[in-house]
C-alpha cells in the first residue's frame, strides 16, 4: 500500500496550485495528486461547448507565481487550459498525478494519523488504496457526472437535439439551426454570441434577468506594462490592480447598492438603445452581487442582439412541444436544438463518504474553519474560492496555509491537526457556509455544507483582504486548531 504526506485529490487549477505550493514551500514531504479524469485541468478540460471562457481577468484567476503573458486578460478555455497544464509541466507536477483515479471513500484513524483513501480505476475497475498523513481536497464543488437541469413537462415529445452544456457534442452542427438557449447565467451569455458566430438564430429564455456588465478582453494597462518591465513585476502590478477592483466593486454593492444598480443599467441602455425594454430583459429584482455579475467581453452579447441574430425572451416554461416550446404567455417558441444552461449539479467534497475514527461525517452537522476545514475532521483541508471574485484568490491563500500547518507539525513533533469548537463557541448562531448570495445552485447546495458562525475562525469571509488576515497572516497554532501526537509515529514514505 502505497503512503504519501499529502494526498491531493483533483487535478484542475487548485490541485496544480497545491503540487506548486507544496513543491516550494514543503519539499522535504512526499505528494500525489489523484484525478478521477484522464487529463490535467478540470473545468477546463471538461467543458468544451462553444466560447467557453472565463468571466474572470486572468491576471486574478491565474496562479500568484505564474505571470499571465497573453494579450488576452479574459481568456478562452483552450488558453487557460493551456496555461494550466504548462505549469504541471514546468514544475513536473504532472509526475506526481495518477489519472483514472476516482477517489471514493477516506478513512481517518487518529491511532496513527492516517487517512486510507479508496479509490477506483476508471480503467479496470479496480479498487486501489492508499494512505497518507494529510489529505488536500481539490476537487471543486460539482459533480463532474452530469450537469443540473431542471424536470421540464413534456421533454420526450421535442424531436429536436437536447444539450446540456456540460456535455456538449462534438459534433453538434447550429448553421442555420434554431437554438433556444435555457438559462440566464454565464454559461448561456457566453454560448449566445458564439452560437450566433457558428451561423445560428439563438433564443436565450430567462425566467429572470441577470446583471450584466461589458468590457474589453485584453487589459490596457497590463499589456503596456509587459513592454517595459520583467512579466513577474507587469504580472504583480496588474494583479493588485484587478484585485483592488474587484474589492472595491464588491463593497460598492454592499454600500450603496441602488448606485452601482443604477451604473450597470445605464450601461445597458447606452448598448441597446432607447426602445429596447432593458426593464423586462436585463433588470434583476435583487441588488448587484446578491448573486454573481455576468461578464460580456467586447460587448459581445449585445452585438449579437443588436444584429437580429439573437434575442432574449423572459417567460416560463409550460411545456417543451414536438418543435420547441410553448411559453406560460402563451407564446411560443420553435427550436431545432434545444440548450440546457441550467447550471452545475453541486455537491460536498468530490462526491466521497468521509469517516473519522468508524463515524461517517456529515458535513453539513460541522463548523467552516476559514472556509477551508471542518470542525472535529482532522489533517483535512478543502480548497474553494469565492463567488464574487477570481476562485485562485482563495486557492493559493488555502494552498499556503496548508503548507504553513504541515510545517508547523514537522517543527513541533505533532502529526495532527484538528479544529475544534472552544467553550465559548459551543451557542454561536449557525449562518448558512456562505450568506448574501442569492444564486439558486448556490442555494440548493447549502444544506449539504457546514454552518459559519458569528466569529473567527469559525467564518467564510468571502473577502479576500479579509482572508489574507485570516488565512495567510494569522498564526496557525491559534487555540482552536489543536495540534496533536498520534499514539503510533515512524511510518516510512514511498515517494509518488
Amino acid at each position: 500500500m502505497d503512503h504519501v504526506d499529502v494526498l491531493v485529490v483533483g487535478a484542475g487549477i487548485s490541485g496544480i496550485g497545491a503540487g506548486h505550493h507544496l513543491q516550494q514551500l514543503c519539499p522535504d514531504r512526499t505528494y500525489a495528486i489523484l484525478e478521477g479524469r484522464d487529463a490535467i485541468g478540470g473545468t477546463w478540460d471538461l467543458f468544451r461547448y462553444p466560447g467557453v471562457r472565463s468571466d474572470s481577468d486572468m491576471h486574478t484567476l491565474g496562479y500568484s507565481f505564474k505571470p499571465w503573458t497573453a494579450e488576452r486578460s479574459i481568456a478562452d478555455g483552450p488558453s487557460i487550459l493551456e496555461y494550466v497544464q504548462e505549469t504541471a509541466r514546468e514544475e513536473g507536477i504532472d509526475r506526481h498525478i495518477r489519472f483514472g483515479h476516482r477517489v471514493t471513500r477516506a478513512e481517518w484513524s487518529s491511532d496513527d494519523a492516517t487517512w486510507t483513501v479508496t479509490a477506483e480505476r476508471t480503467d479496470t475497475g479496480e479498487t486501489v488504496t492508499l494512505t497518507c498523513g494529510y489529505l488536500f481536497m481539490c476537487s471543486g464543488y460539482y459533480s463532474y457526472r452530469g450537469g443540473y437541469t431542471p424536470t421540464f413537462p413534456g421533454r420526450d415529445r421535442f424531436r429536436g437535439e437536447v444539450v446540456h452544456p456540460q456535455a456538449w457534442p462534438e459534433d453538434l452542427d447550429v448553421d442555420g439551426r434554431r437554438v433556444v438557449v435555457i438559462g440566464s447565467g454565464a454559461t448561456a451569455m457566453t454560448l449566445v454570441p458564439a452560437l450566433v458566430d457558428q451561423g445560428a438564430q439563438v433564443t436565450m429564455l430567462q425566467r429572470s434577468p441577470t446583471y450584466v456588465v461589458s468590457r474589453p478582453d485584453k487589459d490596457a494597462l497590463a499589456n503596456r506594462l509587459r513592454k517595459v518591465l520583467p512579466d513577474r513585476w507587469a504580472y504583480a502590478v496588474t494583479r493588485w490592480k484587478n484585485v483592488r477592483l474587484q474589492q472595491w466593486l464588491y463593497r460598492k454593492t454592499r454600500t450603496d447598492p441602488g448606485k452601482v444598480r443604477k451604473v450597470l443599467l445605464d450601461k445597458v441602455r447606452e448598448e441597446l438603445g432607447p426602445d429596447y425594454d432593458v426593464d423586462t430583459h436585463f433588470t434583476p429584482s435583487y441588488d448587484p452581487w446578491d448573486q454573481r455579475l455576468c461578464l460580456v467581453p467586447n460587448s459581445d452579447l449585445f452585438a449579437a442582439i443588436r444584429s437580429g441574430r439573437a434575442e432574449v425572451v423572459t417567460d416560463h416554461i409550460a411545456t417543451f412541444t414536438e418543435d420547441g416550446i410553448e411559453l406560460t404567455s402563451g407564446d411560443a417558441l420553435e427550436a431545432d436544438v434545444i440548450v440546457t444552461a441550467t447550471g452545475l449539479q453541486l455537491v460536498t467534497l468530490g462526491e466521497m463518504d468521509f469517516v473519522v475514527d468508524g463515524e461517517p461525517v456529515d458535513f453539513s452537522r460541522t463548523w467552516t474553519y476559514k472556509g477551508l476545514a471542518y470542525s472535529d475532521v482532522p489533517n483535512l483541508a478543502s480548497s474553494f474560492g469565492y463567488v464574487n471574485a477570481s476562485w485562485t484568490l482563495r486557492a493559493d491563500l488555502t494552498c499556503e496555509w496548508v503548507c504553513r500547518v504541515l510545517n508547523h507539525m514537522r517543527a513541533t513533533g505533532t502529526d495532527t491537526s484538528v479544529p475544534r469548537l472552544r467553550p465559548s463557541d459551543r451557542a454561536m448562531p449557525e449562518r448558512p457556509w456562505i450568506d448574501d448570495f442569492s444564486a439558486g445552485y448556490m442555494q440548493r447546495m447549502m444544506p449539504m455544507l457546514p454552518k459559519q458562525g458569528d466569529r473567527e475562525p469559525w467564518v467564510n469571509t468571502q473577502r479576500y483582504d479579509a482572508d489574507r488576515k485570516l488565512i495567510a497572516k494569522a498564526p496557525v497554532d491559534d487555540g482552536v486548531l489543536r495540534f496533536t501526537h498520534s499514539r503510533v509515529r515512524g511510518r516510512a514514505t514511498t515517494p509518488a
